[in-house]
């Protein structure tokens, strides 16, 4: 069996910043049924398919092989938020200033 939706599904909660227990918590199955999801070991139902979808920002066509991985707009801007969430305690009051001005489009 290919375990192409598990290695989406990995993909998807690294560039997401979640762990995999985060994610089984998130859709409401255990962290061993997601295990097994990933490792290809099992194949979700239609519904946990599209919650884990939801939760990852992606269609759930795309964790079925059925659509391409195209960034769409909102995916972008999940994955942009969790980025400066996860980095901004880090930046200088310049970087932060710098960040606001090419939000809002004004030069520094």
């Amino acid at each position: 069996m290919s375990n192409d939706l598990g290695k989406r599904i990995s993909d998807l909660l690294k560039q997401n910043g979640l762990s995999q227990k985060e994610l089984a918590e998130k859709i409401g199955v255990t962290n061993a049924s997601m295990s097994r999801y990933i490792n290809g070991e099992r194949i979700p139902k239609g519904p946990v398919v599209a919650s884990i979808a939801g939760v990852l920002h992606v269609e759930a066509g795309y964790l079925l092989g059925m659509a391409t991985s195209e960034e769409d707009p909102e995916l972008e801007f999940y994955k942009t938020q969790r980025a400066i969430a996860r980095n901004a305690k880090n930046w200088t009051p310049k970087q932060k200033a710098d960040l606001v001005n090419a939000i809002i489009g004004a030069e520094s």
